[in-house]
């Protein structure tokens, strides 16, 4: 039997029951969209953390009060408690580091804020004028803080896109007086619209000189320093260079988390990498499942198919022929069913991704050519019995059995 031949024999038994076929591609297909899906949503995760961490600027070190214990980052510690106050002094000293580029204090609290008899509750951020470069943002009307000194309170503030909305409709924002908290404070500029990072929207968000937000939440203690260094190949020396800075000023103990953006980046790359692998572990499993189906439908071929396997060899056919045969069909049910799931799966990450935009819900390469790979793999193995159990058919109880 030629292999046209072989071909056109195993389609036409697959398209002879046609329920029974459509079964076995949906168990096959449902198995590959449930591996691309669920692969789409780990990776998806993954590089939205990333791209929420990137946005944060670039050569960053981190400083974070208090000392985690485990000698490398855990998002757990990303908010400590210390013995000792990270003040405005010690920002500046860091400046004082040759691979350091740019150092901005951040204290950050909630309050109100009011104009007009229009109030609402907005999260307060005490920064310099070095936070615009360093985090990357961009300013839509005015100007951002003045470039005084870190100490000084300056009653100015810049607000977020979302919070000139809603106080100000479509009045001008620049140059009014409003109140926030038990301050009045007048507006100087209006943050261009760039959605959250990292949980901090900074459309919602309103500033003040780091001086002045210590003031209103009654505090010294800064929430963290954000670093900038001179350049990627500086960001280790700025790290070192960073802890031994406020090391010194602490008096030797190091009470601090100094932590650089790469290493957060690789620690959740990593998280979330295997969490992706594992999620498309779980879903592989649907495709054993859906090679079970194929065997025993394959099975239930043979049987029906007895008379037909004793007229082939009768005929000539040999066992390696009828083998070859069944498992062409086999094959053909396991490519059509992953063919038909990749399709799906691919649509099931498009309505993901027009649900949520900002969700950058992509199947990765590996996962879609492991899916299809293992559907056909799948189906082949499983294949093999009904196979093995048609090839040893004897020509004259089948032809009998017929």
């Amino acid at each position: 039997m030629k292999l046209v031949d072989t071909l056109r024999f195993a389609r036409n038994a697959a398209t002879g029951y046609p329920l029974r076929t459509a079964l076995s591609v949906l168990a096959m297909a449902i198995g590959v969209a449930s591996v691309v899906v669920l692969t789409a949503l780990g990776d998806g995760a993954r590089r939205y953390v990333v791209d929420q961490f990137s946005s944060l600027g670039t050569n960053l070190v981190i400083v974070l009060p208090g000392r985690s214990g485990t000698g490398g980052f855990n998002p757990a510690n990303a908010i400590t408690t210390t013995p000792r106050d990270l003040t405005i002094n010690d920002a500046a000293a860091i400046l004082r580091a040759p691979s350091v580029r740019r150092a901005a204090p951040i204290t950050v609290g909630t309050s109100e804020i009011n104009f007009g008899g229009r109030l609402r509750e907005v999260m307060v951020a005490g920064a310099t004028t070095e936070y615009i470069q360093v985090r990357n943002l961009e300013i839509a009307q005015g100007q951002f803080l003045p470039a005084d000194d870190w100490n000084r309170g300056t009653p100015v503030i810049v607000i977020g896109a979302k919070v000139r909305e809603e106080l100000f409709g479509n009045a001008p924002a620049v140059g009014q007086l409003v109140r926030i908290g038990d301050r009045r404070v007048r507006v100087i500029g209006v943050l261009k619209a760039s959605g959250s990072g990292m949980g901090m929207n900074t459309d919602e968000i309103v500033m003040v000189p780091v001086a002045l937000a210590q003031a209103m939440f009654n505090t010294n203690t800064l929430f963290r320093i954000l670093v900038e260094a001179k350049g990627r190949e500086s960001i280790a020396a700025a790290k070192a260079q960073t802890l031994e800075i406020l090391k010194q000023r602490h008096n030797g103990e190091e009470d601090v988390t100094v932590i650089t953006q790469d290493a957060v980046l690789a620690t959740f790359d990593r998280l979330l990498s295997a969490l992706t692998m594992a999620v498309g572990g779980i879903a592989a499993i649907s495709l054993a499942v859906a090679g079970i189906l194929v065997m025993n439908v394959m099975l239930v071929a043979v049987a029906q198919r007895t008379g037909e396997i004793g007229l082939l060899k009768a005929l000539g056919a040999t066992g390696n022929t009828i083998r070859n045969a069944f498992m062409c069909e086999a094959a053909m049910l396991s490519t059509t069913g992953a063919i038909v799931g990749y399709f799906l799966g691919l649509l099931g990450a498009a309505i993901i991704r027009y649900a949520y935009p900002t969700f950058p819900a992509y199947p990765p390469n590996w996962a879609v050519f492991a899916g299809l790979g293992t559907a056909l793999a799948t189906g082949l193995l499983f294949g093999v019995m009904p196979a093995r159990r048609a090839a040893g058919l004897d020509p004259v109880e089948a032809l009998m059995k017929h």
